[in-house]
């Protein structure tokens, strides 16, 4: 399961960061970007899905050839993973949220629904589980695609010169998507090779409990990029640092109350046997807020045309944590997996920062939320006006 996503946000070469951006640079050329978008989106999942199928048994040479079997089936679903990418960059940019969230919350209801009709009919297994998971993309990007495909239906003239620009921009933002991919996926690859499959299912549920704090900064990095994207720098500036300031005190608040709350719901969900997991969600759990806000103050560079600025901050901070788990991960086991991420995106964060001075040519986005900030928040909530950073 982990694979076909891994591998199709390591092979987008930018093309939803550059849908986003080049939507907004050029509105009047939106039917053709599109079409780009969807040809470039499906030529590059088939290629995953290829480079998947004969990856897949190197990787995971010590499972069982059914395991090896199913996961280069499953990896045939990367094409869909690939262009919902794209369709989802254009709903954000099109500020079709509604149908945007809609569909998002579809997939896990699907699951839910999947493993429950399983787990009835006594045939949830590891496989039956896994294309619960998997199989519900693929009616959920139908619907996604269908408004998108009747508003702007693609066609083939002029895909040349639309595809290049969609490329120009999305191979300096590429290095975002890759490194960003990686410095998600990287502890669970490395777990996988270093441990025992038990000790994989018990930091995927710890890494899958503590990310549930994505859900605040992913949806503000889902408006903020179509929204600040073509601005003038000091106008991105104060949207991303406002954008960053209340995503983390949030996410820090909530963060503390799941950490206290976390051994209840272990027991809960998995039972007894996971609470050696405990630590390890700790520790994830300040990754995650700072992960949160690197990503977000990121964002900055890539609204204002410097994507590969992004990428070479995010390569100096990332380049730590392999050799940091390749240490640490045989000495530690699954803490030294949390601790690595950790030292890694801190660095991340650091250079981050350090950009805004040395690359923008402005000073740092205050990181402490302020009074005004929540004023401008309870004034977007209660249908007030925009202000200058809302």
């Amino acid at each position: 399961m982990i694979l076909p996503g891994n591998l199709a946000n390591a092979m987008t070469l930018g093309i939803p960061a550059a849908v986003t951006y080049n939507f907004k640079r050029h509105p009047d050329q939106r039917r053709a970007l599109f079409s780009a978008a969807m040809v470039l989106s499906l030529g590059l999942g088939i290629l995953t899905a290829v480079v998947g199928y004969f990856v897949i048994p190197l990787w995971l040479h010590h499972y069982s050839a059914q395991d090896i079997h199913i996961a280069r089936i499953i990896v045939f679903v990367a094409p869909v993973t690939m262009m919902t990418l794209a369709v989802a960059a254009v709903l954000a940019v099109e500020g079709e949220f509604t149908t945007a969230n809609q569909t998002r919350y579809l997939i896990p209801v699907l699951t839910l629904g999947g493993l429950i009709g399983l787990r009835l009919s006594h045939s949830l297994t590891p496989v039956t589980a896994a294309f619960a998971y998997i199989l519900p993309s693929i009616p959920v990007f139908a619907l996604r695609v269908a408004p998108m495909w009747r508003r702007f239906y693609p066609h083939l003239a002029g895909l040349g010169p639309s595809a290049r620009r969609l490329l120009g921009y999305g191979i300096r933002s590429y290095g975002v998507d890759l490194l960003g991919a990686f410095a998600l996926q990287v502890d669970q690859a490395l777990v996988v090779s270093l441990l025992s499959p038990s000790a994989m299912g018990t930091y995927v549920v710890a890494l899958s409990l503590s990310r549930v704090l994505n859900i605040v900064q992913a949806s503000i990095v889902t408006v903020l990029l179509p929204t600040a994207a073509a601005r003038p720098v000091r106008e991105v500036v104060a949207l991303t640092g406002r954008a960053a300031r209340v995503s983390t005190a949030v996410a820090t608040l909530a963060a503390g109350c799941i950490a206290i709350a976390g051994p209840v719901v272990l027991r809960l969900l998995y039972g007894t046997r996971f609470l050696g997991a405990v630590p390890v969600f700790r520790i994830l759990l300040v990754e995650v807020v700072l992960s949160g806000a690197t990503w977000i103050l990121a964002q900055a560079f890539m609204a204002v045309g410097r994507p590969g600025v992004v990428t070479t901050l995010q390569a100096f901070g990332l380049s730590l944590s392999v050799p940091l788990m390749i240490v640490l991960i045989p000495r530690f086991g699954l803490v030294g997996a949390a601790i690595s991420l950790l030292a890694s995106t801190t660095a991340r964060l650091a250079f981050t920062l350090i950009g805004y001075p040395r690359l923008l040519q402005t000073s740092v986005p205050g990181l402490l939320v302020t009074r005004a900030d929540f004023d401008a928040v309870r004034t977007r909530l209660l249908g007030g006006g925009e202000t200058d950073a809302s």
